[in-house]
């Protein structure tokens, strides 16, 4: 019998990497070509023309509006795609047996939405935790309690 690939996806909003574990053992290394990164500066620094000016509906007082939306999630929710992606095409080329999602709340709830169903069946555990800057080896410390290693 073959030992098992797990596959750790480590991401937050603007960073992600893939670890691979096989079998049951508590060594990892990092999958080649998983590592993604996106360019996202403050909300503040995409917007950087003033705020549109309306008049009030009685009288002559004007005042600024907020945009309707925020560029920066608008942003992340696009990299969750592009991750949701990249596992789907990793899934067809370089199978993995398991998959295990860590990541922080808002970024687990755009993975969910973009993952294709035969991605979606191998998950294992979703833990919601911000490891991206923890070294690779140093992963599994933080979520052994939750996956079985």
């Amino acid at each position: 019998m073959k030992p098992a690939r797990t596959w750790i996806l480590v991401a937050d909003s603007s960073r992600a990497r893939i670890l691979e574990m096989v079998g049951r053992g508590k060594e990892v290394h990092m999958v080649s070509g998983s590592n993604a990164a996106l360019d996202n500066p403050p909300s503040h620094e995409q917007d950087r023309d003033k705020p549109v000016r309306v008049y009030e509906s009685v009288g002559n007082t004007r005042h600024a509006v907020e945009p309707r939306h925020d560029p920066q999630r608008a942003l992340e929710t696009i990299f969750a795609g592009q991750l949701g992606a990249m596992l789907a095409n990793y899934a067809k080329s370089r199978p993995f047996d398991r998959l295990v999602l860590v990541a922080p709340p808002a970024m687990l709830g755009d993975l969910r939405k973009f993952l294709e169903p035969h991605v979606r069946d191998k998950i294992i555990a979703e833990i919601d935790k911000d490891l991206t800057k923890v070294p690779n080896d140093k992963v599994l410390s933080h979520i052994e309690d939750v996956i079985a290693i």
